[in-house]
């Protein structure tokens, strides 16, 4: 509960009831009239179609045919596709829509393309590459995007990528990585898709952004998963969600993608995978479901938000309800998340100490560390770590960035200081492109596999490099030179601080660091997660020599917020500790890891404690 103490100089309404919380929600629709698993979509949340697909084992024919069309209230039988399939791409609305290539009966891949009025299919120019779990995007009938899928000859995870002008089908720019089942949304010339499979089995969270020129990749999902085909919805790459999907289990879980960051928002009440989405919809306004959830269902939800005349909570928002008498307060003073440190689980190697990490709250992986050194590498879930394949080279002190299938071990400590660098691509670890500058001991990264940054080397250095997923370049220097702080964000906005002889701050835009607000602790082997360089929270630490609130060489369970301006001392970790690894930029502010470490007193560490920030409505008291 807050106290009139906290709360003194803030402005107070009168309200008779209590705002509402200006997020989206999934509501029940009605059901559909037949099931379709693996089906194409397109539309709005209020005029959505639903297109081919299959049902059940049990129906025969399976693999279907029919159309149906959603008007916000309830479904129609439309007419039917002329062909037979599934798993083919979407685009469009309920009077201009395209059902692209796809799979026949046979499990043939098929070119063949059908193009909807809004009262009839017509078949119209094939396909270049035929191809079945592909993504699609597009504002009509007439200007639509397919991409990603399996086809081609001889057949693979294909990245060809092909643009529709209403009449002829033509080779674009390919992404960046082939896959299937992916979400997707937006236009011919600003697309996302996100997610899926590279390899038909294993999951991603990667994501890529297309300008109608070419693909780029961007930030991950925050949970990484596949079988999301038509789970999308969002007219461009700046603005729309993914939804549902598989990782070990059917998925509700729901992110909205605002053009730099995609954020977990309310979940879906059912999960489902190989459903539908209202592809040209919004990260406000969507329909989504069908698909397979426990069995092949008929369900269908709304995603909305509250209505313009809503009274809505806002952060550090204060009202007296005259109804029940109660003075009410929302979050806290200037948006400072709320929240806790809790117990997760155990690593494997429970002696980890300086190991790489990167990845979410939920979905992290940690390599190398000591004592003694190791060149082990843990996938953790959010509740329990797994050994997978190691490290090709023992060491610690490692950089990391990337996420739990997309990261990068750079640089570290062996016997001597290395300036090797090597890929994680889910499964095995493979050396590529060595830096510029040998590290060792002290450096930091963020960023994602493709796209990273790397400063703060050993002996205390200023030098800053740049990743593009195949050459590192030297750029500007750190204003001030130091090594074993904590850097978070992305590689062209990222925010760097930490050291055992400064609380010195820098934030980077791209081209330059700029010096801003100090932290209140000065510490060094600290953790840090966050997206950008205004929402960010570093943690734990040490610092060498006295200090009246850190003794000497004493672990830090400190952790401090900072929102763009200045630094706040929130809740700290229930076991101080420092030289573990963290989230970096696959975390937020609000939701993040801290695994491993060493503390003061005790020794190494493998226990790791997840952060959770979740605003309220409290109640105000007097003490």
């Amino acid at each position: 509960m807050a106290t009139l103490k906290q709360i003194k100089g803030s402005a107070i309404q009168f309200l008779d009831e209590d705002p509402v919380q200006y997020v989206g929600t999934w509501s029940s629709i009605a059901n559909a009239n037949t099931t379709h698993e693996e089906c194409g979509s397109a539309g709005t949340a209020s005029a959505s179609i639903v297109f081919g697909g299959q049902g059940s084992p049990s129906e025969s024919p399976r693999t279907k045919n029919q159309t149906e069309t959603f008007d916000g209230s309830s479904w129609t039988e439309v007419g039917d596709l002329n062909t037979v399939k599934k798993n083919q791409a979407g685009a469009g609305t309920t009077t201009s829509a395209l059902s692209s290539s796809g799979q026949d009966p046979g499990n043939t891949n098929s070119p063949l393309v059908e193009q909807w009025n809004g009262s009839a299919w017509t078949e119209v120019a094939e396909v270049n590459t035929a191809r079945r779990q592909l993504a699609g995007a597009g504002a009509s009938g007439t200007a639509a995007l397919i991409f990603f899928g399996f086809g081609g000859s001889p057949e693979t995870f294909t990245n060809a990528c092909e643009s529709w002008n209403g009449s002829a089908w033509t080779e674009v720019g390919d992404t960046n990585t082939g896959r299937v089942r992916a979400g997707s949304f937006g236009s011919y010339t600003s697309a996302i898709g996100a997610g899926g499979s590279p390899d038909g089995s294993a999951d991603t969270a990667n994501s890529e952004s297309w300008n109608g020129t070419a693909w780029t990749e961007t930030s991950n999902l925050n949970t990484s998963r596949k079988d999301m085909s038509s789970h999308g919805s969002g007219t461009s790459n700046t603005d729309g969600m993914v939804f549902a999907g598989y990782t070990t289990t059917n998925s509700a879980n729901t992110e909205s993608w605002n053009g730099s960051a995609w954020t977990e928002i309310n979940d879906l009440s059912t999960a489902f995978r190989n459903g539908f989405g209202s592809q040209q919809g919004s990260s406000t306004s969507a329909t989504a479901g069908l698909g397979f959830s426990t069995t092949y269902g008929l369900q269908a939800e709304e995603f909305s938000f509250p209505p313009p005349t809503a009274s809505t909570l806002q952060e550090g928002q204060m009202w007296f309800n005259s109804t029940s008498s109660a003075l009410k307060g929302y979050g806290t003073a200037a948006g400072i998340p709320a929240a806790t440190w809790s117990s997760g689980g155990t690593m494997n190697t429970s002696t980890r100490y300086f190991s790489g990490g990167a990845g979410t709250k939920t979905a992290a992986i940690a390599f190398g560390g000591e004592s003694p050194q190791t060149a082990n590498t843990e996938l953790y879930d959010g509740s329990s770590w797994t050994e997978v394949n190691n490290l090709n080279t023992v060491k610690s002190y490692i950089a990391g960035s990337g996420t739990q299938t997309a990261a990068l071990s750079i640089n570290g400590y062996s016997t001597v200081d290395l300036n090797e660098v090597e890929s994680w691509d889910g499964t095995n670890w493979t050396e590529t492109t060595e830096t510029n500058v040998t590290a060792g001991a002290g450096n930091v990264a963020c960023g994602t596999q493709t796209a990273t940054l790397i400063t703060m080397r050993s002996s205390s250095s200023a030098n800053t490099e740049l990743w593009d997923g195949s050459s590192w370049t030297e750029v500007n220097d750190l204003n001030t030179a130091r090594s074993n702080g904590a850097v978070a964000g992305i590689y062209t906005d990222a925010i760097a601080t930490g050291n055992a002889a400064n609380n010195n701050v820098e934030t980077w835009n791209g081209t330059s660091w700029t010096e801003v607000a100090e932290i209140n602790t000065a510490r060094q082997s600290l953790g840090s997660s966050g997206a950008s360089s205004t929402s960010v929270i570093i943690f734990a630490g040490n610092r060498p020599g006295a200090s009246p609130s850190l003794p000497g060489n004493a672990s830090s369970p400190f952790t401090e917020f900072w929102d763009g301006t200045s630094w706040t001392e929130v809740n700290n970790l229930s076991t101080a500790r420092y030289g573990g690894s963290s989230s970096k930029s696959g975390g937020t502010s609000s939701s993040a890891h801290a695994a491993g470490g060493y503390i003061t007193g005790t020794g190494y560490t493998g226990v790791t404690e997840e952060w959770t920030a979740s605003a309220a409505v409290t109640t105000v008291t007097t003490s």
